[in-house]
This record gives structure tokens, sequence and C-alpha cells, in this order.
């Protein structure tokens, strides 16, 4: 579980800068080249390796170098993890105000139903 846990903080550590967000988007459409992805951006190449760097430690992305081109693909198990933790979260929170729902409809007083009908 630990391990897990650790998994999807490095997921969330990396997705919570924008332009690793831009570069994650952008990979979700298909692979791209470091010089794809860097064109964008307004930054030096060394900057976008490290973000990129970042992502393929959180292992989000995987790259690959195929002579002098290194291309990047997009990863989903690791975006499917978050997607399941948060997913998680908001059956949670539905539950909760469902629950709080049919506790204020059982509290209306007889005055409180008449306005509403």
């Amino acid at each position: 579980m630990l391990n897990q846990t650790t998994a999807l903080d490095h997921v969330f550590q990396a997705l919570a800068d924008p332009t690793r967000r831009v570069m994650v988007a952008r990979l979700a459409r298909g692979p791209a080249s470091v010089s794809e992805l860097a064109q964008p951006l307004t930054m030096s190449l060394p900057a976008v390796l490290q973000h990129l760097r970042m992502l393929e430690a959180s292992g989000l992305i995987r790259s690959e170098k195929i002579g002098r081109v290194r291309t990047c693909r997009i990863q989903p198990a690791a975006l499917r993890t978050a997607e399941t933790w948060i997913a998680r979260r908001r059956a949670g929170w539905e539950r909760r105000l469902d629950r709080l729902g049919d506790y204020l409809a059982t509290q209306a007083t007889p005055s409180d139903q008449g306005r509403h009908a």
C-alpha cells in the first residue's frame, strides 16, 4: 500500500506544475519528440528536459531515443491510478451528501413542507 501511495504522490506532484500539465495534455494526443514538446514553451531546452525527467520519474510518460530523436509517450496506467483515487474520494463525498440530504428531508417541519407545495 505504501508503494502505491508513493507512486500516487509522484503523479500528483508531477501534475502540480502547469508546464508539465501542458506536456501531458499534448502527449494525450499522441507521441511527440522533445523538440515538439518544447516548441510552444518559453523556456530553455534544459528546463524542458528537467520537466520531462519529472514526468518520466512519476510514471506519467515514457521516452525512447532513436538516433538523435527522443520521443515521449503518455503512460495511461499512471493517469488511471490518479483517476481511481479521485473517483473513490468522490464516491465517498457523494454518499455523505446523500445521507445529509436524507437527514435534512426528515427534519423538515410541516410548515416547511407547505411552503414548497
